[in-house]
Order: C-alpha cells, then sequence, then structure tokens
C-alpha cells in the first residue's frame, strides 16, 4: 500500500496489539482490487532513521513469512513498528507475535 488513504481506512478496522506489532487489517470493499496488499509504518517514536529502517526491514521479512499462510484475499493489512522492541526483539518472536495477532484479528 502506498496511498495514505488506504493506510487511514485500515486505522479505522480490526486492530491488534502484541508486544512487538501492532497489525491493523480491513476487508475491502466488494468493487476494490483482489489480493492481499500490506503496508509498514514506523513513527519517530521508534527511534532515529536507522532504528525505523530496520524496524521497517524486520517488519517486511515477517510478513514475508506470515502472511502467504495467513493473509486472506482481499484484505489490507498495516504492520506497525514498536518503540524498542520491533528492532529488538528476537525474530522468532516477532513472527510468533505477528501469528498471534493474525489470528485475532480473523477471529
Amino acid at each position: 500500500m502506498t496511498k495514505r488513504a488506504d493506510f487511514v481506512r485500515a486505522s479505522h478496522a480490526h486492530r491488534q496489539g502484541t508486544p512487538g506489532i501492532q497489525l491493523q487489517g480491513r476487508k475491502r470493499a466488494e468493487g476494490e482490487a483482489a489480493g492481499i496488499r500490506v503496508g509498514y509504518t514506523c513513527s519517530k517514536k521508534v527511534g532515529n532513521a536507522v532504528a525505523r529502517n530496520r524496524a521497517k526491514r524486520r517488519l517486511r521479512e515477517v510478513a514475508r513469512i506470515v502472511l502467504p499462510e495467513m493473509g486472506r484475499d482481499g484484505w489490507d493489512y498495516v504492520l506497525v513498528g514498536r518503540k524498542d522492541l520491533t528492532a529488538t526483539l528476537p525474530f522468532d518472536k516477532l513472527v510468533a507475535d505477528l501469528r498471534r495477532a493474525m489470528k485475532k484479528v480473523h477471529g
């Protein structure tokens, strides 16, 4: 996802927070594009540019692993980085956090 309007619509839909990631997800309307769309965001609270970029790289890799198996067609997902944790949490815990958040959003 690249447009701000898509991120705003996702922020008003389902949310699930875990220690390492906040997940926002929404089912798109019938006339919108098919497939899974994903966006990433890290505010300045996460840290300086180096920390934000590291956190976003980790979010992209976690999404690459989890979304093909748990994502649903026709949904938008936004992964939000958390202060101090997204960049430093062990990677397997980050994957487990996203899996748990996906179950809650779809459950």
